[in-house]
């Protein structure tokens, strides 16, 4: 049978299987704005904070493969759904996480918490990338990954500002209810994850497999056979892995370490190094997190922006140059951070971070997908998502020990650290270059 051929999508239908997108940006948005704060107004001291983010990588590493996997290999013909019910159980259980998280007492109540939270996001996120490649030809999935990445830059905004201001204040009403600004800001954020997903949910049909009795035969088995196919698909899909995969291990592994550095760091560093705050539960400290999720909510701004632009520069440089490129500016932005003491500077790294953040979401993806055969799209890409989780599990496990030691417990140069980390996968990622144009790539 020959491969059916996609037709391509309006500019309204990309934005629509798109929009999910923006409402999982704020389910990750929040807990970097405010994780770290509340770990250390709970007690944690500053080595302390790698481990208790553990979650993250951890679920990523354990949920995604799996995830991947069985999207691969679900259909429900009476809806003509294949990914959407992940999306749609994946928020659902966010939106829990993220309504309980800023009640926590205890610092093992929280980071049990952002484990649940981060396992549903990644329920939610996992099937989003397999999406696009089920969706679009090829000639339309770079302009697909841009507008996840335009959608993640936006939630970027919308997360940040929310994480930025007190609603009490914005919104005198809500002072009634007698919630705080953070559990304001967590309840806004969950309610707007939820309906995202839901609208991509409801307005984005799905195409069937392709050979449909090979599927029905292939799905056809035990939950028990099923693992064991999985384990074996996975284990020959690793070792089959196409020589670009390999290569885009390496630049990914540098790019999340440096990426989870920023993240775990940057707010408290803000509060910190540039406010001079020391006490987590003073004004000062406050006005800093706020002042950080402000300048993040700039880095969401560069972020839509550079994604817009990232088709015409891939035209003119190619797909591996634009991406060192943003990988550069994002390298010495977060470098910069000790050297700054004016609040307003901040806007210059997280603009840099920004633009590198437009091309991580989208370019690995874009090289990648072209040499994936289609019916492995969803176990390929919770393989790739291992070159994400990995790195940071090592940066949980070993960061507080080189914090104490080498970095002097300062949080700003943990900073620094991710942006040397960034540095050396730009400095990696030309030598994508030559898998471009490879013969055999799969195609739509």
């Amino acid at each position: 049978m020959p491969p059916m051929q996609k037709p391509n999508l309006s500019a309204w239908q990309i934005v629509n299987m798109s929009i999910g997108f923006f409402g999982i940006q704020h389910g990750f948005e929040i807990q970097f704005a405010r994780m770290s704060a509340i770990y250390e107004k709970l007690g944690a001291q500053p080595d302390q904070i790698p481990f208790l983010w553990l979650a993250a990588p951890m679920t990523g590493l354990i949920i995604q493969p799996i995830i991947g996997y069985m999207s691969d290999k679900t259909w429900i013909p009476g809806l003509n759904m294949r990914r959407r019910p992940y999306f749609f159980t994946g928020a659902v259980l966010a939106t829990g996480a993220l309504c309980l998280m800023p009640g926590s007492s205890s610092l093992w109540m929280a980071a049990g918490l952002l484990w649940v939270l981060d396992a549903s996001l990644n329920i939610s996120m996992e099937p989003f990338r397999a999406f696009v490649a089920d969706k679009q030809n090829t000639a339309q999935r770079p302009a697909g990954y841009a507008c996840q990445s335009l959608m993640i830059g936006l939630g970027t905004i919308a997360g940040n500002y929310i994480a930025s201001i007190n609603l009490n204040e914005k919104i005198p009403a809500l002072a009634r209810f007698g919630q705080d600004a953070v559990h304001l800001s967590f309840f806004a954020c969950a309610i707007i994850f939820l309906l995202s997903v839901l609208y991509t949910v409801i307005t984005t049909p799905e195409y069937p497999p392709e050979d449909m009795e090979a599927f029905k035969a292939a799905s056809s088995v035990t939950p028990w056979q099923a693992l064991k196919k999985w384990a074996r698909e996975t284990a020959e899909c690793y070792f089959n892995m196409p020589p670009v995969m390999k290569r885009l291990a390496v630049v990914q592994f540098f790019t999340w370490m440096g990426l989870f550095c920023m993240w775990m760091y940057y707010s408290v560093a803000v509060a910190h190094s540039v406010f001079g705050a020391d006490d987590p539960h003073s004004e000062l400290y406050e006005k800093g997190i706020f002042w950080a999720a402000h300048t993040m909510m700039i880095k969401g701004l560069a972020t839509p922006l550079f994604a817009l632009c990232i088709p015409s520069i891939v035209k003119l440089v190619g797909r591996a140059y634009t991406h060192a490129l943003a990988l550069l500016l994002c390298g010495l932005g977060l470098f910069s951070l000790p050297f700054i003491k004016n609040p307003d500077l901040l806007y210059l790294p997280m603009i840099a971070a920004g633009i590198g953040w437009a091309s991580i979401v989208a370019m690995p993806y874009v090289i990648l997908v072209e040499h994936l055969p289609k019916n492995q799209y969803g176990i390929y890409m919770g393989m790739f998502n291992m070159f994400i989780v990995i790195p940071e599990i090592l940066v949980s496990l070993g960061l507080g020990g080189f914090m104490m030691g080498l970095l002097q417990n300062n949080h700003a140069y943990v900073v620094a650290f991710g942006g040397v980390l960034i540095l050396v996968a730009a400095a990696i990622t030309p030598t994508l270059r030559r898998f471009e144009d490879a013969p055999g790539a799969a195609r739509p």
